[in-house]
């Protein structure tokens, strides 16, 4: 490998060239022998942290490269076995790595599932706001965001590798309650943002867009949770009947008005 700086000329054979504050002694006295010398010190400037930076670059990419691997693998087990409790034997002969790669990353199977559970919930909230932005306006976000929702359950595919989670989704979110938390907030984002709109926009006056986003959250993941466990696609006239339910509970009226009789 060519050095990046030239190198100096090899000196004869019992010579030293000291450096003293990066400056080269002179000669000798042969009288006294020749003076301590003090070592070079390497002072970290940008070609030093360029350096530093490439390596550390390299290594993150061949990790976030191994990660993939093991979630994608993973999820693979999963699709394919119907459960969430698959060996880490065969993931990594899916993934092609060692069990060094596996424990460099995750320190038990169940830290594995939970980053597959946490890829698969980024992956549909990304889908919930894109169907939530094509909407027009706040109040046909909302209805994106349950159709969104219930999608899960009628696309044969995704149902198949939703399944699995929704059996174990109350064992992992006893196992990694924060984890679970942060999957919930990030499905509720984009819906509390939309409620948020519609009760500005005088659409739903009595709408609280926390506590409502996570009752809607937990009424359909719910119903899907019970769809997929009985193995059951729900019906179009099903989905639209939840669907006018939660429509109508967010136009309730505030606690000022009246009640007619």
């Amino acid at each position: 490998m060519r050095p990046l700086l030239p190198l100096r000329p090899v000196a004869p054979e019992n010579t030293v060239l000291g450096m003293e504050n990066n400056v080269p002694d002179p000669d000798p006295d042969p009288a006294s022998g020749p003076r301590p010398r003090a070592r070079l010190a390497l002072v970290a400037g940008p070609v030093v942290d360029q350096t530093i930076d490439r390596s550390l670059a390299g290594r993150r990419e061949t990790a976030r490269g191994e990660v993939e691997r093991l979630v994608r693998a993973a999820f693979t087990m999963i699709e394919k076995s119907g459960g969430l409790d698959p060996k880490v034997s065969d993931i990594l002969a899916e993934a092609g790595l060692s069990n060094q790669a596996f424990y460099r990353h995750f320190r038990s199977k169940h830290e594995l599932l939970v980053a597959v559970l946490d890829e698969g919930i980024r992956g549909l909230a990304d889908y919930l706001a894109a169907r939530m932005e094509s909407a027009a306006g706040p109040v046909a976000a909302i209805r994106e965001w349950v159709r969104g929702m219930a999608a899960q359950a009628q696309d044969p595919a995704g149902a198949k590798a939703s399944r699995p989670f929704a059996l174990a989704r109350g064992r992992l979110a006893e196992t990694f309650p924060g984890e679970v938390a942060r999957s919930r907030a990030q499905l509720t984002a984009p819906l509390r943002a939309a409620l948020d709109a519609a009760r500005d926009a005088g659409a739903y006056p009595a709408v609280d867009p926390e506590q409502d986003a996570e009752a809607l959250y937990h009424l359909m993941m719910g119903f899907i949770e019970t769809r997929l466990v009985e193995g059951r696609t729900p019906e179009a006239a099903e989905v639209e009947r939840l669907e006018s339910f939660v429509m109508s509970g967010l136009e309730r009226r505030t606690s000022e008005e009246p009640r007619s009789r």
